[in-house]
């Protein structure tokens, strides 16, 4: 899937709740939902959610990886070799910032100890934890799941039709689930840079392919520096918030700042492609 459309559009989160889906019924009807079956068998299903969405997320940064190598002219066995050491290295240090940030904030639920109630959102980890735990359980609303079969297909056929006019405007069903699971102050900043790279394309369509490039290869710049530097400054305060002193609820003016970063960009990527 990968190969097909891009890192940055591997559906990990969609192949790991089919997954929990498939996984879950499978042991029910090997297990059942009586007795210690329905505590180990959420359990089971959590571990083997967990082994593929690591394993496709591996799979897919390593195909990019060696692409980008083949590309530039990198050796192949270097890259393996320094792929497996990225793996391990991923692999000891996650696990200590997740606890870390589960410990000071709170991940899906608040954190031990918590007195404001707040938390760190986790939508995916929250869906497949309802998922594995209602098919073990109380049951869950199926028709919501069939729903979305049936959304999935139209889209999917409505998007199929428009690549056959040549149409730009498209149905893409992975940014149509994206939208629906996720919570609204996580996909309001998707759509918004969505819009924002749309307009780019817009402004620079009649300018060569160098400068379209460089443009793209900017805007890539700009949207990995926002998540990694969020991503640093989440676990910094966590530190802070675990092992040194309890943070103060949450700033009361903190949207308007959020929405003053947001212009601030807006701005800068309009800008841009006029200084090319």
């Amino acid at each position: 899937m990968a190969g097909l459309v891009g890192s940055s559009n591997n559906p990990i989160s969609g192949v790991t709740i089919a997954t929990v889906i498939i996984s879950a019924l499978i042991l029910f009807q090997i297990m059942g939902n009586e007795g210690i079956s329905a505590t180990l068998g959420p359990i089971v299903v959590i571990y083997l959610a967990g082994l593929i969405c690591s394993s496709a997320a591996i799979a897919g940064d390593n195909m990019q990886d060696l692409k980008c190598g083949h590309i530039v002219g990198a050796t192949p066995w270097r890259q393996q070799a320094f792929q497996v050491v990225g793996v391990v290295a991923a692999a000891l240090v996650i696990p200590l910032v997740l606890q870390v940030l589960d410990s000071g904030y709170g991940i899906g639920r608040p954190a031990p100890g918590s007195t404001n109630g707040t938390f760190l959102a986790a939508p995916q980890a929250g869906l497949m934890k309802e998922l594995s735990t209602g098919i073990f359980g109380a049951g869950i609303e199926w028709q919501f799941i069939f729903i979305g079969f049936a959304v999935a297909v139209v889209l999917i056929i409505l998007d199929e039709i428009q690549k056959r006019r040549g149409s730009e405007f498209r149905f893409p069903v992975l940014a149509v689930a994206v939208g629906i699971y996720l919570p609204l102050g996580l996909s309001v900043p998707i759509f918004v840079g969505g819009l924002i790279a749309w307009r780019l394309k817009k402004n620079v369509a009649a300018e060569s392919e160098k400068v379209k490039q460089k443009q793209e290869n900017s805007g890539l710049l700009i949207a990995s520096g926002l998540i990694t530097g969020e991503a640093l400054m989440g676990v910094f305060i966590a530190v802070i918030a675990a092992f040194i002193m309890p943070l103060p609820p949450v700033i009361s003016i903190g949207w308007m700042t959020g929405i003053v970063g947001i212009v601030g960009i807006i701005y800068y990527q309009y800008r841009k492609p006029m200084q090319l």
